[in-house]
């Protein structure tokens, strides 16, 4: 019998294998300051590209202040207990109404992280005689949570409506055999690539075959529609959307998520989340916190057209200098470039060392091999001279890209790894 972890001695993983090299610097690096456009990273001034507070509330003094006094008020610790049996309150529940009625829903109910909150409604929403159909570009909570599905799952080609059709005609003869429904999910925006899902079309589906729809907005809330509502309100068909999910981690700038959907789903949801009714309940200062940041993006319309201002400049700065950026519907911008592992390690080194620029590098086997990926997430605090600044530097890196530096400089790292 073998020991259990000599498959851990033996291989690292596709990430792993490279912590020596990159821990520290390329991956779990330690950005310190307050939170805003720019930071320091190994006590130097950055201009912070990887950050998720998409409207700036992250260090807004309001903010601050609410989560201070609630700090003050409640502790870090109020209520105790799940919120079935002791953890539930008035301010739980006046956040619930004020998120259902923002994004257009009967009822909505507390999670208190998105990835797990993601993973238990997906096990809840489905039994072992129902067939789910899912993006195969799909974050990995909704990769976690389908992989505690018994049933049957199929998954799609990214964003292609007609491969969705195709494996929807196989799910219905499935669920013909099984007795079950089936179970749609989308994200609302793809964070790697910015994509939003094609969310307008898939509800269209409906009229030919009988699905429940969920999506995934984590990036889309606060962001996209009129209000800032999300990707269904800027596609006309929130209406279409059966269970809303939406996380406070980005446009919201805290912890817990949400989902919305009709009261009778909620209330079947509330009483079958596992990870919600065998956790404590969202802390009092999250709530109050949650509260104030949602009135603010109701009542301060000029927080997202700042975050868009920024990202019109910096997308269109982008392509006008000859970078491709995808097909990116959102704030959330790729830039894609062809090299190795270690060319991606000495490029984003020079940028962050020598131009004053902190983005997220994403390489294989995230993406494919021979791509490198620079994610650039605008946010309200950013500037128009901090993407000046950045387009800037990214003309310098590509140039060196180009003609052989980075592949130079990565010579000694590519052979420690046996590249």
């Amino acid at each position: 019998m073998k020991d259990l972890f000599e498959k851990i001695y033996r291989d690292k993983g596709p990430l792993g294998k490279w912590a020596s090299q990159a821990e520290g610097y390329f991956v779990f690096p330690k950005l310190e300051g307050q939170i805003s456009n720019r930071m320091k990273f190994q006590g130097k001034d950055v201009i912070t590209w990887s950050i998720n507070d998409y409207l700036g509330l992250a260090n807004h003094p309001e903010i601050r202040k609410t989560d201070a006094d609630a700090g003050a008020a409640y502790g870090s610790a109020y209520p105790m207990g799940a919120r079935m049996m002791s953890g539930h309150t008035d301010l739980h529940e006046k956040l619930q109404n004020e998120l259902a009625q923002f994004v257009k829903k009967e009822a909505a109910y507390l999670l208190n992280f998105g990835y797990q909150g993601m993973v238990s409604t997906i096990d809840a929403l489905v039994s072992k005689d129902d067939i789910i159909v899912y993006d195969v570009d799909a974050h990995a909570c909704i990769i976690d949570g389908v992989r505690l599905h018994m049933g049957k799952r199929f998954t799609y080609k990214h964003n292609d409506v007609e491969s969705l059709e195709k494996n929807l005609e196989r799910a219905t003869k499935m669920a013909e055999q099984t007795g079950g429904g089936i179970l749609v999910i989308s994200e609302g925006v793809f964070g790697m690539r910015g994509e939003q899902g094609r969310l307008k079309e898939i509800v269209e589906l409906k009229k030919k075959f009988n699905f429940r729809f969920l999506v995934d907005d984590a990036h889309g809330f606060g962001t996209l529609g009129k209000t800032g509502a999300g990707a269904g309100e800027e596609q006309g068909i929130q209406d279409g959307i059966d269970v809303y999910f939406a996380t406070f981690a980005k446009s919201l700038a805290s912890t817990g998520a949400f989902i919305a959907a009709d009261q009778e789903i909620i209330d079947y949801l509330k009483y079958n989340l596992r990870s919600q009714m065998f956790a404590k309940s969202l802390q009092m200062q999250l709530v109050i916190g949650a509260l104030k940041r949602l009135e603010m993006l109701k009542t301060m319309p000029e927080l997202k057209e700042k975050l868009w201002e920024n990202t019109n400049a910096l997308q269109s700065g982008l392509i006008a200098r000859g970078f491709d950026i995808g097909t990116t519907q959102s704030c959330v911008t790729p830039v894609y470039l062809k090299g190795s592992i270690p060319e991606a390690m000495a490029l984003v080194k020079d940028l962050r060392e020598n131009y004053g620029i902190f983005c997220s590098i994403v390489v294989y086997p995230v993406i494919p091999k021979g791509l490198i990926l620079l994610r650039l997430i605008p946010t309200a605090t950013h500037t128009l001279e901090d993407v000046e600044i950045t387009l800037n530097a990214f003309d310098a890196i590509r140039e060196r890209l180009v003609n052989g530096t980075y592949k130079r400089l990565s010579a000694a790292v590519a052979a420690a790894m046996g590249q």
